[in-house]
């Protein structure tokens, strides 16, 4: 495994990997993450993960730069190949289309597919959560069928459901709490997927599978989702 280690201040060490969004990129890190976590390493904090790199906060007054970098460098060098199939599959139910995903029939039209197929085509695959950021909890999700790859909104919504399920670019994700933003949005979940009271749902690493829903199961699981 190659990765090349990089200074972030005076309490944190960068590890990056080559430059590339995919699975097996994206498995290394999280090998890398879990490998850190579970060294134990002194001084060694908190660790965030994101597409390509792995930042590591230390505690300058126990470690420095140089015992990190040595630390990591072992670490990486004794990882087993990389797993694409490593982390919890979390499976999230989606309602799709109408009041809930109010640009799935763009998303159909831009593909040239009915909107059910674009349901049975973005339900039909697992999604590696690469990394989480721009909300708290927002999974940045990898594997999307290029056929469903759409263009941002020219004008940003301002307000966003939480919950909203979108696509943009070559990339899907969900908007965990209400939010501006620019995905087209083709679906919703009643799931509460950050909720500072309750354990994470997901965390980077791990793999996302939507499923299909009614509006009547969608309003069962809210119920219940606000009422636990």
């Amino acid at each position: 495994m190659s990765v090349r280690l990089a200074p972030v201040g005076d309490t944190g060490i960068l590890a990056v990997f080559e430059q590339q969004i995919s699975e097996e990129i994206g498995a290394q890190v999280s090998a890398l993450n879990t490998a850190v976590q579970g060294a134990k390493i002194p001084g060694a904090g908190e660790t965030v993960p994101a597409f390509a790199s792995l930042l590591v906060r230390y505690d300058p007054l126990v470690t420095d730069y140089d015992q990190m970098a040595q630390a990591i460098s072992r670490l990486a060098e004794h990882l087993p190949p990389p797993d694409t199939s490593a982390g919890r599959l979390v499976t999230i139910p989606v309602c799709y289309g109408g009041e809930y995903g109010p640009d799935l029939s763009f998303v159909a039209e831009h593909a040239g597919l009915s909107e059910k197929e674009v349901i049975r085509r973005h339900t039909g695959r697992e999604y590696r959560i690469y990394m989480l950021g721009f909300l708290p909890g927002f999974p940045y999700l990898g594997g999307l069928d290029p056929a469903l790859v759409t263009p941002r909104l020219q004008n940003p919504r301002t307000s966003i459901p939480a919950g909203s399920v979108g696509i943009g670019g070559e990339q899907t994700g969900v908007y965990p709490v209400e939010s501006p933003g620019g995905w087209q949005l083709i679906g919703r979940t009643p799931l509460k997927l950050f909720d500072p009271e309750r354990p994470p749902l997901y965390a980077a690493g791990d793999r996302i599978k939507f499923s299909a829903i009614t509006p009547e199961q969608f309003a069962a699981l809210a119920e219940k989702e606000a009422n636990p």
